[in-house]
């Protein structure tokens, strides 16, 4: 079972969704959700979207503060990612049961393409926001092809055309944006507009150039593993396959497939027993599209995944935003987590943005009687036992608990900088250590990070992370902190080892003489009060009030410096309020020290009790002995 969140509703009484069906106990014995659940959402946010439609139903201009591409984009983006949902609401249906929906987005592709129009639609230009749209309209407009494409007046399928043309021979951003243009120009070519058959195969190779094994793309050049290898870089190859049709190369297509399958039997392991994706990465906002590969791969054949568990997984994460507000009372989908929180956003991110969203209601293309929509549910694999699951790609190493229900990330690989000698900002969403199902990283905060302390305080970021390698239960990296005024920096190299809940982190620090170092462990958060906080020699703990339970104890090198608890307000995707412990060693004896601190992060009440039997020591050839919690032992080099 998992851990509630503190300020979870009734979950039979909704008031953001208020017309929502009876729970399934038969069908979905975990969830209560079915299709009708699916369709209920779809058609509520839809719904609430119409009070921001432009007259001409072109564009909609929601509230909120807008992204970095303007307000007239930010509109186009409204328009075209609700097309997405409205499209397999259509399609699912064979076109019925949906009272003036197709209308309403005929209208709009009429108005927006209108070169003289007031509701017209800004231009595709080199590396705009509208190439990312116009691979949204592409995929709508085929999915609903016989009842709203073939039906358009003459004049404005040209219209629609001429503009979606304006990808041809564009420049494009080397990232999934590639795709995009791989999918809007197959879409002209279906329907018989002029395109560059070149430019849709280069980008199918670049993506080729990013693969990088066992399901992974990096999303550009660099290391840059997210959830954008779940709702971009496995989702359009198989939604481009379904709009070439025989134009596809089959052992292409057969390759794509191949690789979901392949993703898909790591990906099931990314969402907790109740319901919540891991909190990394960016895009966030788009929540519940991590859900988007899970209904692909059924979609394709292309699935390891039982037709029930398929099904459990998708509706679990729909179910747990549901739950905590997801979308708002007005029917809105905010720019945030649960409530609005505009640290998980970028400066592409506008009102509009986290309607990407759209792509978990894939499923509803599987016909009612499709056994993704009929077979009972059968559990996460969180659900059944403990998993630990290294992924060398990446460089993560997941393991998960049956007991609370937690599925813990350890990053020994992501941090989305461009390859060398290029430096970018040190993101919370990638930089850290660790991720979970059941917290968020702090916005800026200590939390999962080890860094030299300058002499105002200020940490040293982690910055590039250099993999070491990860294998059975452990993983490795290094990073070079930089001080002030520094140009070298200082290596530190971690070894993570996991076992059940904990990990066990094995640090060797090369620091100058007298220069503090701090680490901090999983920052807790809720709405309804502050965590808990206990601290001591060497130790510190945070607590939720439902009992969820982050823990620092330092093992070796730490000195009997008692830990500390930060706590905060407004800085955590998860809460109000947040606690973060972490430990401190008040001055390096300069050279390379081994510090060695037990990390836990648990809801399991035995967990708790048992944390204390930890225990760490050097052996004569200098690899250390670890020993955790409930006396398994492990050694590290």
């Amino acid at each position: 079972m998992s851990a509630p969140h503190v300020s979870l509703p009734d979950p039979t009484h909704l008031p953001n969704l208020p017309h929502l069906p009876p729970p399934d106990p038969l069908t979905s014995p975990l969830t209560g959700w079915t299709r009708a659940h699916w369709e209920a959402i779809a058609d509520r946010l839809l719904d609430a979207l119409t009070p921001y439609a432009s007259p001409g139903l072109a564009q909609y201009r929601l509230p909120g503060p807008p992204s970095h591409s303007g307000a007239w984009s930010d509109g186009l983006e409204g328009f075209a990612r609700s097309f997405l949902l409205a499209a397999f609401r259509i399609a699912g249906s064979g076109g019925q049961g949906v009272p003036g929906l197709i209308e309403r987005y005929a209208a709009g592709l009429a108005a927006g393409t209108d070169p003289r129009g007031p509701d017209r639609w800004p231009p595709i230009t080199d590396r705009s926001q509208p190439m990312v749209e116009a691979a949204s309209l592409a995929i709508a407009l085929h999915e609903t092809r016989p009842w709203i494409w073939d039906r358009l007046d003459d004049r404005v399928r040209q219209r629609v055309a001429d503009w979606l043309g304006g990808f041809v021979g564009a420049v494009v951003n080397d990232s999934n944006w590639r795709l995009f243009q791989v999918i809007t120009e197959e879409f002209l070519a279906s329907v018989g507009a002029p395109h560059n058959r070149t430019e849709i195969d280069a980008g199918l190779a670049r993506l080729e150039d990013w693969y990088r094994g066992d399901g992974w793309y990096t999303d550009g050049d660099g290391r840059k593993f997210d959830y954008y290898n779940a709702w971009a870089l496995h989702l359009y190859p198989v939604l481009w396959a379904r709009i070439a049709g025989p134009r596809a190369d089959p052992r292409l297509v057969a390759e794509h497939r191949r690789r979901l399958r392949t993703f898909l039997h790591a990906h099931q392991h990314f969402f907790g027993a109740d319901g919540a994706p891991v909190h990394q990465g960016r895009s966030l906002t788009y929540r519940f599209a991590t859900t988007a590969p899970l209904w692909a791969g059924a979609l394709a054949d292309a699935t390891p995944l039982p037709p029930g568990r398929t099904r459990r997984l998708a509706s679990g994460a729909l179910k747990h935003f549901a739950e905590r507000g997801v979308p708002d009372a007005q029917g809105l989908l905010t720019l945030g987590w649960y409530g609005p929180f505009l640290p998980v956003t970028q400066r592409y991110s506008g009102p509009a943005s986290p309607y990407w969203a759209s792509k978990a209601f894939l499923g509803l293309l599987l016909p009612a009687d499709h056994p993704v929509w009929t077979a009972p549910e059968e559990p996460g694999p969180v659900e059944t036992a403990d998993v630990r699951l290294a992924l060398p790609a990446p460089g993560w190493l997941l393991h998960s608990t049956a007991a609370d229900g937690i599925v813990r990330l350890v990053n020994h690989g992501s941090d989305r900088l461009p390859p060398p000698p290029a430096t970018a900002e040190d993101s919370p969403h990638y930089a850290r250590l660790a991720y979970s199902s059941a917290t968020a990283p702090e916005t800026p905060g200590p939390d999962n990070h080890i860094a030299l302390l300058a002499s105002d305080g200020t940490p040293t970021p982690r910055g590039r992370i250099h993999p070491l390698g990860v294998e059975g239960s452990r993983a490795a990296s290094w990073h070079r902190a930089l001080l002030p005024g520094e140009s070298e920096g200082h290596r530190i190299e971690t070894v993570s080892v996991v076992h059940g809940p904990w990990e066990v982190r094995v640090h060797r620090v090369d620091a100058p003489p007298g220069t503090p170092v701090r680490e901090g462990g999983w920052a807790v958060a809720d709405d309804t009060a502050p965590p808990a906080a206990r601290t001591g020699p060497g130790w510190a703990l945070a607590r939720r009030a439902d009992g969820l339970t982050s823990a620092l104890v330092g093992l070796h090198g730490w000195g009997d410096e008692d830990g500390a608890v930060v706590a905060a307000a407004g800085s955590n995707a998860y809460g109000h309020h947040s606690a973060t412990p972490f430990l401190t060693l008040p001055s390096h004896p300069g050279g390379t020290r081994l510090m060695v601190t037990l990390v836990v992060l648990s809801a399991d009440p035995v967990v708790h009790a048992s944390a204390e039997g930890a225990r760490a020591r050097v052996v004569a050839d200098g690899s250390v002995e670890i020993r955790f919690p409930d006396g398994t032992r492990e050694f590290v080099s």
